[in-house]
């Protein structure tokens, strides 16, 4: 079992009538972006995106990109990743 660390970007901004929104994506994942209410529920969605794109990737064979500089790294064991 290998492990991904993927880079996560979360930017506010808002919706047509002002409300606050945040939009979050991930560089190394073309076309993997969600959104949210607030931060929190931006980063609980991009985190279900990503591990649905990579799920999409590995049944169709396709390899998962780990690029350093979009902020992907692969590991040879199962990892834990923890902000602070």
């Amino acid at each position: 079992m290998k492990s991904y660390i993927f880079k996560v970007v979360v930017e506010e901004d808002a919706f047509e009538d002002g409300r606050k929104a945040y939009h979050a994506y991930c560089p190394a994942l073309k076309g993997c972006h969600t959104w949210g209410h607030t931060y929190q529920e931006a980063l609980v969605n991009i985190r279900e995106a990503v591990e649905l794109y990579v799920e999409d990737l590995r049944e169709a064979g396709d390899p998962i990109p780990t690029d350093p500089e979009l902020g992907t790294l692969e590991l040879p064991t199962p990892a834990v990743a923890v902000n602070v």
